[in-house]
């Protein structure tokens, strides 16, 4: 096995596949990232539940295959010399690695104790833009449950229809739901749910571009395609919440408010609320303001936002973190605020005229009297 490789784009697609690379791992050879040169020079990382292939332009004098212990191999190829790197291996698994002046000799791990990666065949896939399927993970996947309790909660669901492809993630307190609606017709109906965990580094992946990023279901896994870099995952089995059941259909409360206005307000009131001081931000919804006020054990706050509309004196407790992801993750400039009573929640939805397709729901909390 022999190759050169740019020093940059070898550290580079290293930095990539690591990120799946089981830190500890009863397989050894999972524990390294393994490594085929063939027509070209794949780097592949796996945990037993994802698994991420880097392809990386080298020339190859000789084919070959091996597993090269994860962080060693990166530690080394970063700190080498700005130049190509020469890689090797002989017959015995010794590899050698130069770059300029610097050589350095490791033994391998034999290729044949790693796993296979599932396989799930390259057709049918779904083709999104990459920074629209960017958008859809990073304004969904704060919204996952952490409680293990209800493991298909710990991903987000996919809805793929003929005219959208529709993103939702819940935990129990609030939902967040997020549409890209294609060109053309996808032409199929699916629905599976992605481990949080395996969308983030999908996410990591994606670049801010309109270069096409394709998913490819299979019969216990999901595949995507993004570039050089392919990622393949488990589904998670089970019944995801009927999402569109919990979402309020009728809201007699409307009012429209600049984001990054509201965000600041109740920015200011939290303050002084944090993990050990917990309390709820009080608002008070009125005719084109709302008025935000807290209360603990380290003082009071108390903001005031403009917005368009009548919210009829309203008053509501929300916690404001929940309230605040949901407003982070607002992909537009204004945002419309849908209220029913005290006790229901409030829904975060695009202004009139807007491109963007979203859904925020976080669910009100009791506030005590007197507060």
């Amino acid at each position: 096995m022999k190759f050169t490789c740019e020093k940059a784009k070898l550290s580079s697609a290293i930095a990539v596949a690591i990120r799946t690379v089981a830190p500890k791992s009863a397989i050894p050879a999972l524990e390294g990232i393994h490594v085929r040169a063939g027509e070209d020079l794949q780097l592949t990382g796996f945990n037993l539940e994802t698994g991420v292939t880097v392809r990386v332009e080298a020339e190859i004098e000789e084919p070959g295959v091996c597993v090269m212990p994860a962080r060693l191999f990166f530690d080394i190829v970063r700190k080498l010399p700005d130049e190509d790197v020469s890689f090797s291996m002989d017959e015995g698994r010794k590899v050698n690695i130069r770059s300029g002046i610097s050589s350095f000799s490791i033994m391998a791990i034999d290729a044949e104790e790693y796993p296979e990666l599932p396989d799930v065949e390259f057709t049918n896939g779904i083709r999104i833009p990459q920074k629209e399927l960017r958008e859809l993970i990073s304004g969904t996947l704060f919204s996952v449950s952490q409680n293990l309790a209800r493991p298909i909660l710990t991903g987000c669901l996919v809805e793929v229809e003929n005219d959208a492809i529709t993103m939702v993630a819940v935990d129990g307190f609030r939902l967040a739901r997020r549409s890209y609606h294609p060109a053309e017709q996808t032409g199929r109906l699916l629905k599976f749910v992605v481990p949080a965990d395996a969308l983030r580094e999908v996410e990591k992946i994606l670049d801010d571009s309109d270069e096409p990023a394709v998913f490819t279901l299979g019969p216990r896994h999901i595949l995507f395609e993004m570039g050089p870099t392919t990622l393949v995952c488990r589904i998670l089995e089970g019944e995801f919440m009927d999402w569109r059941r919990v979402m309020p259909e009728f809201h007699p409360i409307s009012l429209c408010a600049n984001v990054a206005a509201l965000t600041d307000s109740i920015e200011r009131v939290s303050l002084i609320v944090s993990e050990k001081v917990k309390s709820p931000v009080r608002c008070v919804f009125s005719q084109d303001r709302a008025d935000f006020r807290t209360v603990t054990t380290v003082g009071a706050a108390h903001d005031v936002c403009s917005m368009t509309g009548d919210g009829k004196d309203l008053e509501i407790g929300f916690n404001c973190r929940y309230l605040l992801d949901a407003l982070r993750a607002v992909p537009t400039g204004e945002v419309m605020l849908e209220l029913s009573n005290a006790l229901s929640p409030i829904v975060l939805t695009p202004c009139e005229g807007s491109e963007k397709d979203f859904a925020y729901m976080v669910l009100p909390v009791r506030l005590k009297a007197g507060m």
